[in-house]
């Protein structure tokens, strides 16, 4: 379906209105924080699965808070009355934010969704009706040229996104703005960029009715909207990224093959990149007959920069195909016309000897050295977000083990990072250990196997003595040549360097 035959969206070009409506949601506690106490947690969250009994089921009264919630959330008409008590209605129609439902009633043109910023601000993320959290709903299978709202990987990207301050940014494929919005508190210049103009309509909307500085606006696929002479000092996508055969849904359909999307995007993005900046992305990428996955995505890194790829989740070409044949409500239409899609799926992956696909992060970091680090991981295991500081924290160690050999890593000195403890194993009883873990509470929560040296350095690391004198101690403590003890240990202390369980002092 075209954008043309999707409803009308409200006027981008009047910010007074946006703002009025922004304090009277704000006036009625329409927040993050308000849902989850009205709602209650189990209806907060059946909202996020595109399930609304529960909170219809809780808005029965007529407060402005439950009012607001079955106009904007829940798309429910609601008496023209009751919504003037809480919002400016004649402003609101007057610039498409509701229209008119029968004689005396109204209702939303857009889903509006509170959204909680990472400081406490409160901000509202805007999609199509029905489309606020995906295509839990199927819809897919309606519109192909909707806009999505918040969702699992949306929050992902900006959850691992490197937010220190800096002085321009990219969005490409914005979708309802929620980089953008992000990108606002600690970027001085935000770009951003999609194919579907509609999408960048709903950005305008999201960022103005957040309260948050407007971006600049282009419409184009990938890099085609960015002139030859511009450069970022961060680049964010949450791409349409899924394998497909064909490209029915703009908001999740490539239009390239297999993953040759993700590919495109990753190796274009080192040359847009200033010194220093990082490019991070969502992908998919296949995993082939007969080639290494992780040897896949090395090829795909750029010159010139360095790049932490890690991939969260594996699914076989099924698992895939049903996924997001779900997630276009396919399985819900015709039998004879879902049982096709499915086989035209298989078909292609069968075509490119495609066995599963990957799911997972890519980030890139322009460092300019004749030796960039790749490190390409699997880590399907639980992570705290936010992870930004983390990704950051893992380029500058690259940075500080690419200029210390060993001799310098010795006259060292570390400290062990926070949250770090250590576990030993072994049968009850025994004298020693079978082996000794030291595991992460926060970030990427690592877990390392150390030997008995390995555990007794880390745990003497309090940016005191060098690393030198501490093997010292241990040689003489153990019994062991301590030059051999010298000459043997660096390797093991900077791979704990490198994964962040101890941390350069000073």
């Amino acid at each position: 379906m075209s954008d043309a035959s999707l409803p009308p969206l409200p006027s981008s070009d009047r910010p007074e209105a946006a703002a009025r409506l922004r304090d009277a949601l704000l006036g009625a506690s329409f927040t993050a924080d308000g849902l989850l106490e009205l709602l209650g947690a189990p209806a907060y969250a059946a909202l996020a699965r595109s399930e609304t009994v529960p909170a219809l089921r809780a808005t029965r009264g007529d407060t402005p808070l439950e009012t607001l919630v079955r106009l904007f959330l829940l798309q429910q008409p609601v008496p023209h009355a009751r919504v003037a008590d809480v919002l400016p209605v004649d402003v609101c129609l007057e610039t498409g934010w509701l229209r008119r439902a029968g004689t005396d009633e109204v209702a939303a043109t857009v889903d509006v969704r509170p959204y909680g910023g990472p400081a406490g601000e409160d901000w509202f993320i805007v999609s199509d009706l029905g489309c606020a959290v995906g295509g839990a709903g199927g819809i897919g299978s309606r519109d192909e040229g909707v806009v999505l709202g918040v969702g699992g990987a949306s929050t992902t990207l900006a959850g691992i996104t490197v937010r220190t301050p800096v002085a321009s940014a990219l969005d490409l494929g914005t979708g309802s703005g929620i980089q953008a919005l992000h990108a606002t508190r600690h970027v001085t210049r935000v770009t951003a960029t999609d194919v579907n103009p509609r999408a960048l309509h709903i950005t305008a909307l999201t960022l103005a009715l957040s309260g948050a500085p407007a971006a600049e606006l282009r419409e184009g696929s990938l890099f085609t909207p960015v002139r030859d002479d511009e450069t970022y000092d961060l680049i964010v996508s949450n791409p349409p990224f899924v394998i497909s055969p064909g490209a029915r849904l703009t908001y999740r359909d490539g239009g390239m093959g297999g993953d040759d999307l993700c590919r495109t995007l990753v190796q274009e993005s080192g040359e847009r990149l200033n010194e220093g900046g990082f490019a991070q992305f969502l992908a998919n990428w296949q995993h082939v007959e007969g080639e290494d996955w992780q040897d896949r995505l090395r090829s795909w890194v750029p010159r010139g920069c360095d790049a932490w790829i890690v991939q969260r989740e594996v699914q076989d070409i099924t698992q895939y195909a049903e996924l997001w044949l779900r997630d276009a409500g396919d399985h819900r239409g015709d039998e004879t016309e879902y049982r096709a899609r499915y086989d035209a799926w298989l078909d292609e992956f069968e075509a490119r000897k495609v066995r599963a696909v990957g799911f997972g992060w890519i980030t890139l970091r322009r460092s300019g050295s004749a030796v960039p680090s790749v490190t390409v991981e699997e880590w399907p295991h639980p992570v705290e977000q936010p992870l930004g500081e983390t990704v950051r924290a893992h380029f500058a160690r690259l940075d500080y083990l690419r200029t210390h050999d060993d001799a310098a890593l010795l006259a060292a000195r570390f400290q062990l990072a926070a949250e770090v403890v250590q576990e030993q194993v072994g049968l009850p009883g025994a004298e020693d250990p079978e082996h000794v873990v030291l595991r992460q509470n926060r970030g990427m929560r690592r877990a390392t196997k150390v030997d008995t040296i390995g555990a007794g350095f880390a745990g003497v690391c309090d940016g005191t003595m060098t690393a030198g004198r501490i093997l010292d101690a241990i040689a003489q403590l153990l019994g062991e040549d301590p030059v051999l003890l010298r000459d043997r240990t660096p390797a093991q202390i900077r791979l704990l360097v490198e994964q962040g369980f101890l941390e350069p002092a000073g």
